[in-house]
Formats: C-alpha cells, sequence, structure tokens
C-alpha cells in the first residue's frame, strides 16, 4: 500500500525557509561576483593595457574554474557534507578577491586573473551545492518556481553589483581619460601615463578586501546555521530508481548539458558584450557601463515572473519553448536591424536594446532545462548536477570566440549570429530532445 507523505511540522516549515533564505544569499553572491565581469572587462582593458581578445580572458578564466571543478566539487561535498563545503567555497572565494590587492598594487594583469579563478571555483563549489539542493529540498513539479526565485536573487545582485563596482571604478570624465590613454598619449591631464594608470587600477583594492570580508563572515555563520546537508538525500533518490545504466546512458542528461552550454554561453554573450559592443558601435563608455544592470534588470524581471507563473499558471516545459523560440526570434533579429535609439538617456544602437530584452526569455531557460536534465538520474544524480554546472564554463568561452569572430568579420553586431544555431538547439530540446530516454529504441 502506498504511504501518505508525512505533514510538515512548524519546525520543518522554519528549517525549509531558513535554507532558502541561505541558498538565496548564496545565489545573491552568485550574481554579484558574476556579472560584475562585464564592467570589469573594459576597465582591465584600458588599464592593463590589453587588446580585446586579452580582456575578454577575464570571463575566460573565471568560467574555465567551473569546468576544472565541478566534479572534484561534487566529490567534495559527498565527502565532507554540504554545511562544510558551502563554507569552503566562501572561503576559497574571500581568498581569490584578496588577490586583487596585490594584482593592483603591481598593475599585474596575471594576478588579476589568478584572483578571478579562485573566485570562480569558490562558485564551483558552491554551485554544485546549491543548485541539486534547490531542486530536491521540494516538491519537482515546482523545482523550476524555486529555481526562479533563486534567480531572482541572483540577478537583484547583478543589477547592483555592476552599478556599485562601475560607479567605483568608471567615474565621471573618464570617457576623456580612457580616450587620451586609448591614443598612447605620454601624459594625461598633466599626469604621466603610468601615473593614471596606477590610480585607475588601485580602485578595485577597496571593494574586493570588503568582499573578502563578507564572504569569510557569511561562511563562518553558514558553519554555525541550521542548514540541513542533503548527501544522504543524493543517496536516498540514487536508491529509489536505478537501471544500471552508465551516464551516457541518458540521452536527455547529455543533451540537457549542451542545451545548458547554449544557454549560459548566449546569456554570457549577451551580457559581457554589452558595454564593449556598445561603444564600438557609437555608444559613450559613461553611458555604455550602464548597459548590462539594464539587462539584468529584465532578467530579473524574467525570473520574478517565473516564480510567480510556474507552476500555477503555465508549466516549466511550455515555458521553456516559449523562451526558446522567442529567443531565437530575437537572436535573428540581433544580426539584422539597424538604426539608434535613446532609452533611459543612453542612445545605443538597436542590436543592443535587443540583446537587453533578450533578458526576459533567457530567465525561463536555466530554471526549465535544470530538472528536466537530472529526472531518474539514479546513482548518477549527483554527477549529472556536476555535468551542468560543468556547462557555466561556457559563460567565458563565448565572449571570448565572439571577441575572435568580430575581429575576423570587423563588424561587432554581425558577430552575434553565433546566437542563431545554439537558440536553434534550445528549442529542439524543449519540444523534442528532453523525451530522449535511449539512444536506440528499446525493443
Amino acid at each position: 500500500m502506498p504511504t501518505e507523505k508525512p505533514t510538515p511540522t512548524q519546525s520543518d516549515k522554519r528549517r525549509y525557509y531558513a535554507s532558502m533564505a541561505i541558498m538565496g544569499t548564496l545565489f545573491f553572491f552568485f550574481g554579484m561576483i558574476s556579472w560584475v565581469n562585464s564592467v570589469l572587462i573594459p576597465y582591465f582593458k584600458v588599464t592593463c593595457e590589453l587588446s580585446l581578445a586579452q580582456a575578454y580572458l577575464v570571463g575566460f578564466v573565471f568560467y574555465i574554474a567551473y569546468l576544472v571543478m565541478a566534479i572534484p566539487s561534487s566529490v567534495m561535498l559527498d565527502r565532507v557534507g554540504y554545511k562544510r563545503g558551502i563554507s569552503y567555497g566562501l572561503y576559497i572565494m574571500a581568498l581569490g578577491a584578496l588577490f586583487f590587492i596585490p594584482a593592483a598594487l603591481t598593475r599585474q594583469y596575471a594576478l588579476f586573473l589568478a584572483g578571478l579563478f579562485l573566485l570562480g571555483i569558490g562558485l564551483a563549489v558552491l554551485q554544485t551545492a546549491g543548485n541539486p539542493f534547490v531542486t530536491v529540498i521540494g516538491p519537482i513539479e515546482s523545482a523550476a518556481s524555486r529555481m526562479s526565485i533563486m534567480g531572482v536573487c541572483n540577478k537583484l545582485a547583478g543589477i547592483l553589483a555592476p552599478l556599485a563596482l562601475g560607479y567605483v571604478i568608471i567615474r565621471p570624465g573618464d570617457s576623456e581619460v580612457f580616450e587620451e590613454l586609448g591614443s598612447g598619449a605620454a601624459t594625461i591631464g598633466g599626469l604621466p601615463r603610468e601615473a593614471v594608470l596606477d590610480e585607475m587600477v588601485r580602485r578595485v583594492i577597496v571593494p574586493y578586501l570588503l568582499l573578502a570580508i563578507v564572504l569569510v563572515a557569511f561562511g563562518l555563520y553558514v558553519r554555525r546555521s541550521a542548514l540541513p546537508d542533503i548527501t544522504h538525500v543524493r543517496k536516498d533518490a540514487a536508491a529509489a530508481k536505478d537501471d544500471g545504466r552508465g551516464i551516457f546512458g541518458y540521452p536527455y542528461l547529455v543533451l540537457g548539458t549542451v542545451a545548458m552550454i547554449c544557454h549560459l554561453g548566449t546569456q554570457a554573450l549577451c551580457i559581457n558584450t554589452l558595454v564593449t559592443s556598445a561603444a564600438s558601435l557609437g555608444t559613450d563608455i559613461a553611458q555604455a557601463k550602464l548597459l548590462p544592470p539594464m539587462i539584468l534588470f529584465t532578467t530579473f524581471v524574467g525570473f520574478l515572473l517565473g516564480a510567480v507563473l510556474i507552476p500555477r499558471v503555465v508549466s516549466q516545459l511550455t515555458a521553456l519553448r516559449i523562451a526558446s523560440a522567442l529567443n531565437l526570434a530575437a537572436s535573428v533579429a540581433l544580426v539584422t536591424v539597424g538604426g539608434r535609439t535613446t532609452l533611459f538617456g543612453v542612445e545605443a544602437h538597436d542590436a543592443m536594446w535587443i540583446l537587453i530584452l533578450m533578458g526576459v526569455p533567457n530567465a525561463f531557460l536555466y530554471s526549465g532545462i535544470w530538472p528536466l536534465a537530472i529526472r531518474d538520474l539514479g546513482r548518477h544524480t549527483g554527477l549529472g548536477s556536476a555535468w551542468l554546472v560543468m556547462a557555466l564554463s561556457a559563460s567565458g568561452l563565448f565572449p571570448l570566440l565572439y571577441a575572435g569572430e568580430a575581429t575576423r568579420l570587423g563588424d561587432t553586431q554581425a558577430a552575434y549570429w553565433m546566437a542563431i544555431p545554439c537558440f536553434v538547439f534550445l528549442l529542439f530540446y524543449a519540444l523534442r530532445g528532453y523525451r530522449i530516454e535511449h539512444w536506440t529504441k528499446k525493443r
């Protein structure tokens, strides 16, 4: 006879909401640290005197850490527990933030990249812990709604952090300084070029020192909090269904990982290229730095809609299909539109406004793909989750590929063609790919 699920007690509910609050804070940190790359890329390009491709190494080094660390993170979390593992991830991130101090004092780009890599390593640990936690802590049919709530926290930080960091490190009047530095002038405003560059690059010291302190403090709080470990939950899920297949025997996971690569790569392409692309298409750098918070705001709106609508009004699958189709149409328009529009006091090429609007449907993709890709994996649930976290490395690769394509074509707008096949695949996965249970038909 089927057993009835026990009714949650008040204590269970308090623990659930406390856990979700801690997860929401973690996802806030994800957004705060990840999305400031859109400001750091043009900033380092000038202050460290880099080429466009060298500047995009910011995102590449940061996100390649996910490829390196996702599977080791899964193993570590199973061994030491999620609570301790999360605190370790926060401490590693704090160390990465501290690297910015000697990097700024010596103006060594390699040290900045080392700090970004450590930040990425720490985030890989937290993402490997956080995403499965949010998925399994409640009913699977509402997993997309919980992921949308986490997305709201993530993108809220993504709106605020670039604005705050941009205000600190890119100040009024820097546009003229950037132009003079780009022209190779030996003196800027009567000061030696090196002195101006040193002053500008050292603006990151205070914000990243404060970030390190906050990360350590939150890590200590997590260790003493009521956050439960979910290792036993994952083991119970693994025992519930295990048909003996290897990890590659689940087509919907393999295809889901490719879909996640397409989604995260194009999302980073939209966000991290906004400032440099807008500037190359005629927008003042001081105005261009306002564009990333705008796309993060539209993504925030999308996540908010997802938290409200899924699954009450629309299923997570239907939302995934609609979002994929909308962004496919938008990606085609992205490379074909012309003209310029002024909104919110910022004058930019119409392609930039399309990129910003793509944030709304983008918000439905991550939360739609994740539950479909890791369902019924049995003992492979942890490894499958790590695969999806590894897909975050695409966030560093796609902007780098875009920089190479823009250089090859000599056209920053035309280079966005690479988003089109990605959204074609996403639409395929939403319509058909997620249903493929076996590579060949079972007899």
